[in-house]
C-alpha cells in the first residue's frame, strides 16, 4: 500500500487480484466482512480520530458532529443491508421461468469530496464490500490525510477477517490527473461533487455514478407547530455547519404565519438581516458577483457575519437573508453551503411551486425539497411537481434526507440527481447500484394474448378499423 508514486496501473492490478479473491464468496461470508469493516468504523476512538482530522484538514465543519455523523452512516448502511441478498441467485420468478443472479462489478473509483472526507467512504466503501466489489478511493486535495486514515482503517478489519486488504485502497497524493487516470482505468466510477466534476467523470469513458448540486428549499404551511418547525430547521441548518448539500439553503414560509415563524426561527438563534446588511452579506459572500466565496463554506455563522462588517449576537446560529427573486440576478436564491437560509413568503400554493421550479433550475434541480405540512394533498402534489429524487416532510432536512433513524429513505452520503442534474439515477446512492445482473430463462407454458386482452379498451371504442 505505501506508494509514495501512486502508481494508478499497479493500484489497479491489485484491486483486481484481490477482487478475483473474493468474486464467488458466499453470502455468509461477505456479510461477515462488511460487519468486521463497520465494526472498526463505529468504534469511539476512530470516529474521533478521523472527524477531528477532518476537521482540522479542511476548516470544515463541526468535529462533534462529524464523529455522530460517522456512526449514525455507518450504522445506518449496515442496517439497509442487513439481509440483503448480494451474492449468487438473488430472485426467482417461477411462472415466468426467470433467476436472476447478482455480479460485482470489478473495480470503482471513488471520488471523494472534502466536505464528508470520511463518512462518504464510510457509505460507499460498506456498499462495495457487500456487493463484492474492490474500491479505490481518490481524496480531494484539502483532505488526503483523514480520507487516506479512513481507508487504513478499512484495510485494517479485512485483514482481521482473511479478507484481501486491497479490496480497499487509497491514493496518497491525489491530484486532477491521477483522479482522472483512476477514472479511466477503474471498471466503474463514482462520484460526490457538483456539475463541474460530473463531466470531468464522464469524459473518463466509463460507467459511473455522479450526483449535483443541493438546494433544499423548505416549505411551511399554516398549519404546522411553528416552534417545533422552527427548531427542526434550526437542527437540520446547524448540523456541520451546513457542510451537507442536504441543509436546508432556504426556507419559505406561508404568508398567514410568516411574522410568527420569523420569531421562532429566531428564537432558535436565526437573525434576519436588513436590507442594508443582506447588501453586505452578499458581498462578502460572492465577492465577483457569482461564485462563492470558499472561505464561508460550513463556517459558522459569527464568523461570517462578523467578516461580512455585520454585528450579530454571539448566540447566533445561522442568518436569514430575505429572497428577492428566483435566479441568477439573486444569488441567494442558490446553494449556499454555510449557515446562510433564504426567506420567502407565499400565499398560493400553485405559486410557490412555480417559484420553486424557477429556483431549482438555476441550482439543484435534481436534487430536494422539504415540506412541512399537514396537509397530505400538498405533499403529494409537491412530490409530483416538483424535478427532485427527494422530498421530506416535517423532518429535520440534513437529517432524514441521506437516511436517518427516523427516515425510510436509503442511508447513503451520495444523491443521485436523476437526468435533471446530468446524473444516471435519482436515487440514495447504495449497494442497489454496485451490481450487474444474469438472468436465466428456462422454458415456460406458452401463451399468446389475444387481441382482446391487448387492446380492449381502445377496440371497445374504436371499432377494429
Amino acid at each position: 500500500m505505501e506508494n509514495s508514486q501512486d502508481n494508478i496501473q499497479e493500484m489497479y492490478g491489485r484491486a483486481r487480484a484481490a477482487f478475483a479473491q473474493v468474486e464467488f464468496w458466499p453470502q455468509e461470508r461477505v456479510d461477515l466482512m462488511v460487519q468486521a469493516v463497520g465494526w472498526e468504523l463505529q468504534k469511539k476512538e476512530v470516529r474521533e480520530k478521523l472527524g477531528r482530522m477532518a476537521v482540522e484538514e479542511s476548516g470544515i465543519g463541526v468535529i462533534e458532529d462529524k464523529v455522530n455523523k460517522i456512526r449514525n452512516k455507518t450504522l445506518g448502511t449496515l442496517l439497509d443491508q442487513k439481509g440483503v441478498k448480494t451474492c449468487g441467485l438473488v430472485e426467482e420468478n417461477k411462472a415466468l421461468g426467470i433467476r436472476k443472479y447478482a455480479k460485482p462489478i470489478g473495480v470503482i473509483a471513488n471520488v471523494v469530496p472534502c466536505t464528508n472526507p470520511e463518512s462518504t467512504i464510510c457509505c460507499l466503501g460498506l456498499s462495495s464490500l457487500k456487493t463484492r466489489n474492490a474500491m479505490i478511493v481518490t481524496p480531494h486535495p484539502r483532505t488526503q490525510g483523514s480520507s487516506y486514515e479512513t481507508v487504513q482503517h478499512i484495510r485494517k478489519a479485512l485483514e482481521r477477517v482473511g479478507a484481501p486488504v486491497d479490496l480497499m485502497q487509497c491514493i496518497k497524493q491525489t491530484s486532477h490527473a491521477k483522479t482522472s487516470e483512476l477514472m479511466a482505468n477503474c471498471d466503474f466510477a463514482v462520484a460526490t461533487g457538483g456539475a463541474a466534476l460530473v463531466k470531468v467523470v464522464y469524459a473518463a469513458g466509463k460507467p459511473a455514478q455522479t450526483v449535483g448540486a443541493g438546494n433544499v428549499v423548505a416549505i411551511v404551511d399554516d398549519n404546522v407547530n411553528l416552534s417545533e418547525t422552527a427548531h427542526k430547521i434550526m437542527l437540520s441548518k446547524t448540523a456541520n455547519n451546513s457542510a451537507s448539500c442536504s441543509s436546508e439553503n432556504a426556507v419559505a414560509i406561508h404568508e398567514k404565519v410568516y411574522d410568527e415563524m420569523i420569531k421562532a426561527l429566531e428564537a432558535e438563534g436565526g437573525y434576519l438581516c436588513s436590507m442594508e446588511e443582506r447588501e453586505k452579506l452578499r458581498t462578502y459572500m460572492w465577492p465577483d458577483g457569482s461564485h462563492l466565496n470558499r472561505d464561508i463554506v460550513a463556517k459558522p455563522a459569527v464568523f461570517i457575519a462578523e467578516n461580512a462588517g455585520i454585528e450579530v449576537p454571539d448566540s447566533t446560529k445561522f442568518l436569514m437573508a430575505i429572497g428577492e427573486k428566483p435566479g441568477p440576478e439573486d444569488r441567494f436564491s442558490g446553494e449556499k453551503i454555510s449557515p446562510v437560509l433564504t426567506v420567502w413568503k407565499w400565499n398560493n400554493f400553485n405559486e410557490m411551486l412555480d417559484r420553486l421550479r424557477k429556483i431549482l433550475k438555476f441550482s439543484g434541480e435534481g436534487h430536494s425539497v422539504s415540506i412541512h405540512t399537514e396537509d397530505d394533498d400538498k405533499r403529494v402534489k409537491l412530490a409530483l411537481h416538483a424535478n427532485v429524487g427527494r422530498v421530506v416532510c416535517s423532518m429535520p432536512h440534513s437529517y432524514a434526507n441521506s437516511g436517518g433513524w427516523n427516515s425510510g429513505l436509503p442511508t447513503t452520503d451520495t444523491l443521485g440527481g436523476g437526468s435533471w442534474a446530468g446524473n444516471i439515477t435519482s436515487e440514495n446512492v447504495n449497494w442497489s447500484h454496485f451490481l450487474n445482473y444474469t438472468l436465466l430463462a428456462i422454458p415456460k407454458e406458452e401463451y399468446v394474448p389475444s387481441d382482446d386482452e391487448l387492446f380492449g379498451e381502445y377496440l371497445t371504442i374504436y371499432g377494429n378499423e
